[in-house]
């Protein structure tokens, strides 16, 4: 008999959970950038190749296995095989990670929220100096949405050896951010242009990469959410529609974001255009009026030819206005998130509202993914009679957030945001393409596609097509090594890894090397989770041996 399980009230809401969890804010920081890095709509091209041949078989796999086997990730892969139970393992450990410093985005969006509602925005003007004779320095050297950002609300130190304290209005807002995620958890499974880029191998596997991390492959929370589907749900429908729907979020996301980007070129192009002209009309005494953006050069010709000596001198003064330059500005993550959606903002008509509504609309897709990203650790852990007998689900969970929680507060730190870019960058990447190569590998060749083929008709009476069987055996795992050898060798060509400090004397981001003790906590966010697999089948193999009474093999 099987054990009861919770299930969803409808497929409705399995497909509204799976949708809440992979549209997140790599919808809206990362496809806008890769779109115009990559010629534009040209990388739609290689985008919607990549969803066909590797998005929708590989979210699919998932989905089956977990309505199949009807357990977390590790209890899943440890039916699939005893030797697997690495491979549910590993996710859970790369979900711990993401978990601890994703919550901070959400922190972050609840500090802007709340300061939405001032008025004017405290991001769109710069503070007076200490004296009060002007505005402060750091603030006039860099812009008042990138000093909002690096001073007040991160108040970050010169480099990631700086450690600093932990600033309490950051960690008040973080701990708000679990206790949401928390109180979410307890209502349960019940209620919860350029063509020519085409040629570019870089575009391709950036579209491949955007597809593979946008609908959240390798980290357990969607097979999390399939274990509770009924046996007979339509996954592969689903499978489709999440995807489809995944992606078309991108695509609506770039059309906004780059709107944003328009508005913002424009703007900061007009307003270096009236500086100068304002300059070059209390320098060479001119009437009020008389220059204007449309004579610009050719009286700037005029005055150079004119008055050589005196345009020599404010000529260092003058900015060089470029509306191309502005628009060529290609920015991804939290620096597009509160520094150019931010700047935009600030100059709207009615600026607090669509304030509100913006942070409001980051805190949704944060939380949605958080709670895929929890669920990814809760399932395993509710599943495991050891750990369920002696504690309530209640309990279980309460202590994963409070664990997730305290770990998180490092990223608070005035060295915080060097942190959270280490981890970003480094704790599922390598990790996630190797687990889900192993994955397709272990179903298509250690379960036995054929007999995979066989539980899927069983449960949902649909055969399984050609298509689904040829990009399972063959193209996907093929495209995910291919993947795996281009991300390790960049590592690689790489040399010494860097990361952007913040320069408060320059008011701009320099680059500096990481420390040893860095590129440690480098590397052992990625062997955490990798060496899980391995580990586990070696343990499993010698408990075997053990328990025939035979001694393993030495050799």
């Amino acid at each position: 008999m099987e054990k009861a399980r919770p299930l969803w009230a409808n497929p409705l809401q399995f497909v509204f959970a799976c949708i809440s969890y992979a549209v997140g804010l790599g919808n809206v920081w990362r496809f806008p950038y890769l779109c115009q890095m990559y010629g534009g709509g040209s990388f739609l091209v290689p985008y919607v190749i990549m969803l066909i041949v590797e998005g929708m078989p590989l979210l699919y796999l998932e989905l089956a296995v977990g309505q199949r086997m009807r357990q977390g990730s590790i209890g899943a892969w440890r039916t699939i095989s005893p030797y697997l139970g690495g491979v549910g393992l590993a996710s859970v450990v790369v979900s711990f990670f993401l978990s601890t410093y994703y919550n901070i985005i959400n922190a972050w969006a609840f500090w802007y929220l709340f300061h939405s509602f001032q008025e004017p925005l405290p991001w769109a003007v710069c503070p007076l100096n200490d004296n009060r004779t002007g505005y402060d320095e750091e603030c006039e050297k860099a812009s008042s949405t990138q000093y909002f950002w690096y001073r007040k609300t991160l108040n970050i130190s010169p480099s990631i050896q700086d450690s600093g304290r932990v600033q309490w209005e950051p960690a008040l807002c973080l701990i708000l951010a679990w206790l949401v995620v928390y109180l979410c958890i307890l209502r349960g499974t019940e209620t919860t242009g350029k063509l020519e880029q085409l040629a570019n191998p870089k575009a391709w596997i950036n579209a491949a990469t955007q597809i593979f991390f946008s609908l959240g492959l390798g980290f357990g929370s969607l097979i999390a959410f399939a274990s509770y589907n009924e046996p007979s749900n339509n996954c592969q429908k689903h499978a489709v529609i999440v995807s489809l729907i995944n992606s078309s979020t991108s695509i609506f996301a770039s059309i906004v974001t780059f709107s944003i980007y328009g508005f913002k070129a424009t703007f900061n192009y007009e307003s270096c255009l009236d500086k100068v002209i304002l300059l070059l009309t209390n320098s060479f005494d001119l009437e009020d009026g008389f220059l204007t953006a449309s004579n610009l050069e050719q009286v700037k010709g005029y005055l150079a030819s004119a008055f050589p000596d005196k345009y020599s001198e404010v000529l260092p003064q003058m900015k060089n206005c470029s509306l191309q330059s502005e628009l060529a500005t290609a920015v991804q993550g939290t620096g597009l998130s509160f520094i150019v959606y931010t700047e935009a903002i600030k100059n709207m008509e009615v600026s607090q509202l669509w304030s509100v509504l913006y942070f409001f609309m980051l805190l949704m897709l944060g939380i949605g993914s958080m709670l895929g990203n929890t669920a990814a650790i809760l399932t395993p852990l509710t599943d495991s009679k050891v750990i369920s007998s002696h504690l309530p689900k209640e309990a279980i969970s309460g202590l994963v957030c409070l664990v997730n929680c305290v770990i998180g507060l490092v990223f608070t730190m005035e060295s915080g945001n060097y942190w959270f870019d280490i981890f970003n960058d480094y704790a599922a990447t390598l990790s996630l393409l190797l687990i889900v190569l192993v994955e397709t590998v272990a179903v298509c060749y250690v379960y036995g596609l054929r007999r995979f083929e066989g539980d899927l008709k069983a449960m949902t009476g649909c055969t399984l097509s050609w298509y689904w069987k040829a990009m399972w055996a063959g193209v996907s795992p093929l495209l995910i090594v291919s993947l795996f050898l281009f991300y390790l060798s960049d590592y690689i060509l790489t040399g010494t890894l860097q990361y952007q400090a913040w320069d408060a004397a320059q008011g701009q981001l320099v680059t500096k090397d990481y420390p040893p003790y860095a590129l440690a906590v480098i590397g052992l966010l990625v062997a955490a989770s990798i060496m899980c697999i391995p580990l586990v089948a070696l343990g499993t193999f010698v408990r075997r041996c053990l328990k025939r009474g035979d001694t393993p093999p030495v050799a």
